[in-house]
């Protein structure tokens, strides 16, 4: 984890959960919507750039990650949860993927593919009809 997150740069506002739960649903506000503004915050510009380039539903034209967090029946459990998803999109984020060179087989391993071919082609012309 070479990227930490601040967590006074992540503004969270408790809402009411969704889903079964009887009374305690509808009148205890659990659920946490947590609000991470990219282009304020103070993340590498890299980082920056590969989080606003992501195609991800939960980040909004405004470069604004929404994460709604309703597992836990604690409103600071849902805060941890929300802020643990938060870290692991920053942490995919500022990963840098190896550049891919395409490479061509080696000589050897083109003649192994094409023997096999020639002894597999061999073997299947055995199996003809058998002529005197």
């Amino acid at each position: 984890m070479g990227v930490q997150i601040d967590p006074q740069e992540v503004e969270f506002s408790a809402i009411r959960a969704q889903g079964p739960g009887g009374q305690n649903v509808n009148k205890v506000s659990c659920a946490v919507h947590a609000r991470f503004d990219i282009g304020a915050s103070s993340l590498p510009d890299h980082v920056k750039e590969r989080l606003l380039a992501t195609r991800d539903s939960r980040i909004t034209a405004d470069g604004v990650v929404v994460l709604k967090a309703q597992q836990s029946r604690s409103l600071e459990a849902n805060k941890e949860d929300a802020l643990r998803r938060l870290q692991e999109l920053v942490d995919q984020a500022s990963v840098v993927q190896a550049v891919r060179r395409p490479t061509k087989p080696t000589r050897g391993s083109q003649r192994r593919r094409l023997d096999s071919k020639t002894r597999s082609g061999q073997v299947k012309a055995l199996r003809g009809k058998v002529r005197e």
